[in-house]
């Protein structure tokens, strides 16, 4: 996915002279040199005001690191030099919630998305795998609000339409489920044999609640949302969506009751929360 975001970028930025990219020394040898590619070093609150500065300026900047860097570390410049101040960019993370445990808790940020959610005025895009990233990314450069975009190590096994629509993938009548960006390929294997409609989100917020009513339409409004960060990011959105439909919800992600202090790998991760396969079928069989 970040090949595939960095290759659309550099094509961009050859028509766009409103387009320039800001790192905090992550992935400052995968972009080739410009005046437009700016490395501020491990300054995380300076890549972000300075992202703000060129936004001031008339340019369109793309600020890019390791999701906790970029989101949790700098959070009150987001706030207030893009939020407050109302100007936009596309801000664009590598990581997930812990593709690379390997690196420890420094590396890792499953409130990511939930920490967004608290500001308003951004849209929030999950791929789910990198064949949906360019059109993402160029309609993203092509705008001029605040944008999210969440990449990951982690794929389905081929690209969906992307939009800021639901895309119905199964249909069944016993509930629905809700996958976003990289959990519907273990939702599809959890459910399969199960007659359920799937769900597949990429853009999480706003968030297509039209969508979902229309699904729940004439069958039982049984909702599991599955999210690859904190489980439950989403439920207050699915909970306005079905305010007047008598419905049930569960949701499945990170947990949020404890923090795993042995790294393993990113699958041990996905046990250990109950979001692998196994964990979402046996959700799955208790809920539907």
């Amino acid at each position: 996915m970040r090949q595939v975001f960095v290759d659309t970028v550099e094509e961009v930025m050859e028509t766009d002279p409103r387009v320039a990219v800001v790192l905090a020394e992550i992935s400052r040898d995968v972009f080739r040199a410009s005046p437009r590619v700016v490395n501020v070093g491990i300054r995380e609150q300076a890549m972000v005001g300075v992202g703000s500065g060129l936004a001031l300026s008339g340019m369109r900047p793309v600020v890019h690191t390791y999701a906790p860097f970029l989101v949790e570390r700098p959070f009150e410049q987001i706030k207030l030099d893009f939020g407050h101040q109302d100007v936009g960019g596309v801000f664009v993370s590598i990581g997930g919630s812990y593709d690379d445990p390997v690196w420890g808790r420094t590396h890792q940020a499953p409130g990511d998305v939930a920490l967004f959610d608290t500001l308003p005025g951004w849209r929030i895009i999950v791929p789910g795998h990198r064949g949906e990233v360019e059109s993402v990314v160029r309609e993203a450069l092509a705008g001029d609000d605040r944008v999210y975009i969440r990449l990951s190590l982690r794929e389905n096994a081929r690209p969906y339409p992307v939009g800021p629509g639901l895309t119905e993938v199964r249909r069944g009548p016993a509930g629905v489920v809700l996958a976003v960006g990289p959990m519907l390929e273990p939702v599809l294997a959890a459910t399969e044999g199960m007659d359920v409609t799937v769900l597949y989100a990429t853009t999480v917020r706003p968030f297509d609640g039209a969508g979902l009513r229309a699904a729940v339409a004439g069958r039982r409004a049984d909702v599991l949302l599955v999210e690859p960060y904190l489980a439950g990011t989403s439920a207050h959105v699915v909970a306005e969506a079905l305010a007047d439909v008598p419905h049930r919800l569960r949701a499945l992600g990170v947990r949020r009751e404890a923090e795993l202090r042995a790294y393993g790998t990113a699958e041990d991760h996905d046990s250990a929360h109950d979001v692998d396969v196994v964990g979402i079928a046996a959700a799955a069989r208790r809920f539907f």
